[in-house]
């Protein structure tokens, strides 16, 4: 009970288990196969789809869709692996790889690219790498 309070931000995310155990920060989250959520996410570390997610995904980490999820997103995240159904637009701060197994309906921008043989892809895709950090001047 205590990780659904802390899951819907109602309980202190340092408190301990029950059971005396306090997860780890960089904990995967996973929407389970026989889950269906609608909103907007926001969050840092890995994320895993297996269940269906309608709404708009922002991460501060990886995206995972698994081969029986469906996702109806806007997405922005570090790097998108889609190995089910996705409708929306991706932004990827380095990659978005689409699995044999995957679909995308929708606008990819990232830095790399990449569909495997089998899978679907239609929409646009704007791959660009990003610009380095300014080099540092002597003073």
């Amino acid at each position: 009970m205590r990780a659904l309070l802390r899951l819907l931000g109602l309980a202190d995310a340092d408190a301990p288990e029950a059971n005396g155990v306090v997860p780890p920060a960089d904990a995967a989250t996973v929407v389970g196969p026989g889950i269906a959520i609608k909103g907007e996410l926001q969050g840092q570390g890995t994320m895993t789809v297996l269940g269906r997610f309608e709404g708009d995904i922002v991460l501060d980490g990886d995206l995972h869709v698994g081969p029986d999820a469906r996702v109806d997103a806007n997405i922005s995240a570090r790097t998108i692996v889609v190995a089910g159904v996705v409708r929306g637009n991706l932004s990827a701060d380095t990659r978005v790889d689409i699995l044999p197994s995957g679909s995308l309906t929708g606008t990819v921008k990232s830095g790399s690219f990449a569909a495997a043989d089998g899978a679907t892809v239609k929409g646009e895709i704007w791959v660009a790498r990003q610009a380095p950090p300014p080099a540092e001047r002597p003073a």
